[in-house]
């Protein structure tokens, strides 16, 4: 968690919890975490967006028939620059995944009427690690629009990301909804077993997935060729950490010995590892 400028800052109580659930049982659910004037003003901008740059149903089932994805939200602008350092969301992930930590991703799913339930998958099956393994990608749902059982609410198998395997692509599980009010963030490991229920109302539902990793890992959504330099520059340093624009643990991620951001903007950035070894002796 970012230092305060008060003298004793005062802990959002709902971090704790949440980081304990996502070990436990792999998800949480952290209710009134976006303020509702937002959650209004993202779903107008994916109208927006979906309209003015013609996106449309996915092409395969897994990526849903009757699913509007969009992908690389940052590309948009405000307001889904908002979005990756919002609290206390931010910090949740940063206690899971460590100070480091990157956008993985940023991505609207929304579930028109009529998409048919998802197959239970997860997210981290394709990395040839032994499971199960420390929390490597979270997820956090940013739920737009109430999700409910009947509008396709995520659907989760509690304390699957502890299993040896992934899901058995096809089969039958038992499973919960993630059910939760607008405003809401669904967080979850992306070890967990999971799925899009499906939309049985005449209303879509709205959500952004709002993908973090460790800071080592390789983010889904390759940030240095999908996002213009000039667009990065305008972007609170925060961002420009979670897309990749820094150094991890002083080393990995340099440009030639020097700090990304320092190529990016000009400014100075963080010494490497070399250089703070020489400064401490």
């Amino acid at each position: 968690m970012r230092a305060s400028s008060d003298a004793n800052p005062v802990v959002d109580s709902r971090i704790a919890p949440a980081v304990a659930a996502v070990a436990e049982q792999g998800f949480a659910i952290v209710p009134d975490a976006i303020p509702l004037p937002l959650c209004r003003d993202l779903i107008a901008a994916l109208e927006r967006v979906e309209r003015e740059h013609a996106h449309g149903f996915g092409q395969t089932s897994f990526e849903g028939n009757r699913t509007v994805r969009i992908y690389n939200l940052l590309r948009y602008g405000v307001p889904f620059t908002a979005v990756p350092a919002a609290e206390p969301v931010r910090t949740i992930a940063e206690q899971v995944l460590g100070e480091d930590l990157l956008l993985s991703s940023l991505s609207a799913i929304t579930l028109a009427p009529g998409q048919v339930a998802q197959a239970l998958h997860s997210d981290s099956q394709l990395i040839s690690l032994r499971r199960p393994h420390p929390c490597l990608m979270l997820n956090a749902f940013w739920v737009l629009s109430e999700f409910t059982e009947a509008n396709g609410a995520t659907r989760f198998v509690p304390g699957s990301h502890k299993n040896p395997k992934p899901p058995k692509f096809g089969e039958t599980y038992e499973t919960v909804p993630a059910a939760a009010p607008a405003g809401s963030i669904i967080l979850f490991d992306s070890q967990l077993w999971h799925g899009g229920g499906a939309n049985c109302t005449s209303e879509r539902r709205w959500a952004i997935s709002n993908y973090y990793c460790a800071g080592w890992v390789r983010q889904q959504e390759n940030p240095f060729l999908s996002l213009a330099p000039e667009a990065v520059r305008g972007f609170p340093p925060e961002l420009q950490d979670l897309c990749g624009y820094k150094l991890y643990r002083g080393l990995y991620g340099h440009v030639e010995g020097q700090d990304p951001r320092t190529v990016l903007t000009g400014e100075p950035g963080r010494p490497n590892v070399w250089q703070e070894t020489d400064a401490a002796q």
